[in-house]
């Protein structure tokens, strides 16, 4: 079983832990210390039980608040995934029929020799004008 020598508040400590698992002590220890820290900026030296106990309440009262917030979140996601699995069993809506307007070709070949014609006619009219001028 590894030991390993963590620092919280500025003390250091002899710890044994499975092996492996060092780098999580490590991670854990400096958790702790960063709350010693805190403390013995504010309040100054401490007893050693007495700084590892308020350290260890700050981060239980910090963990606390993460576990609650991780219970709202996932109420939120079972809601999520409940209507999700609403949308999913909904049946797709049935297609709607959209019409466009359109000119039939017919009109339009007859719209173009109305056009001709009264091109045509202009043309005569201006003829006839320009003849009596």
């Amino acid at each position: 079983m590894p030991e390993v020598e963590i620092m919280i508040g500025g003390r250091a400590f002899e710890v044994a832990c499975q092996e492996g698992e060092e780098h999580y002590l490590r991670a854990a220890a400096a958790m702790l210390d960063a709350e010693a820290s805190v403390l013995t900026e504010q309040i100054g030296r401490l007893p050693e039980a007495r700084m590892l106990l308020m350290a260890g309440l700050m981060l239980a009262d910090k963990t606390a608040g993460v576990e609650d917030k991780l219970k709202v979140m996932q109420g939120q996601v079972q809601e999520l995934e409940a209507e999700l699995g609403r949308l999913r069993n909904t049946p797709a809506p049935e297609p709607e029929r959209v019409e466009v307007p359109m000119v039939p070709e017919s009109v339009t070949e007859t719209m173009a020799e109305l056009a001709a014609r009264a091109e045509a006619l202009a043309a005569e009219v201006e003829e006839k004008l320009g003849a009596e001028g």
